[in-house]
């Protein structure tokens, strides 16, 4: 999640964050953020309290909100965020009076793996046809990611400074 804080910071844009105070297994020393201002970040000492705040950060208000949930790869912390939000969307109980884009970011196939189980769940009737495939979108660049974005949104975009701007992922 650096690389995306950072390059909002970079472009001028406000960010916020949600901290956990353990991280790869190890408790922080400090609650504080390594270079955010302290009144743009809270630090959650559980998932349960970063995931709602996480919710709420998303849900839009009306209609001149621009948010996205955007999945990146990550770990078992990403995947219960990612699954809480998909759960809320199918509930209705975020996305339903005004739609929020939620996005999974397959980067070198890293989620096919989960893709192709949820086919499978799907095959297997524990889920409707369809029913996956219809709470995000899966994309496998950044470009396609923003392209998406720019019409859910009704945003221009341009092709070419989104190629000056890509980054590889690797």
């Amino acid at each position: 999640m650096d690389a995306v804080t950072k390059g909002a910071l970079q472009a001028g844009k406000p960010v916020g964050a949600f901290k956990i105070e353990k991280e790869a297994g190890q408790w922080t020393s400090t609650g504080y953020h390594p270079y955010l201002p302290p009144n743009t970040y809270l630090t959650c000492r559980f998932f349960s309290a970063r995931k709602h705040g996480f919710v709420d950060a998303a849900v839009r208000n009306n209609s001149s909100d621009r948010t996205a949930v955007i999945s990146l790869p990550g770990g078992i912390g990403t995947l219960d965020e990612m699954f809480e939000i998909l759960a809320l969307i199918q509930l209705q109980r975020i996305g339903s009076q005004l739609p929020v884009p939620v996005l999974l970011m397959n980067y070198n196939g890293y989620y096919s793996k989960l893709l192709d189980f949820l086919d499978d769940v799907e095959h297997w009737g524990n889920l409707a046809k369809g029913e996956v495939e219809s709470l995000w979108k899966v994309f496998d660049n950044n470009k396609e990611a923003l392209a998406y974005l720019a019409g859910f949104y009704d945003i221009p975009f341009s092709k070419e400074r989104s190629e000056e701007n890509e980054t590889n992922i690797s």
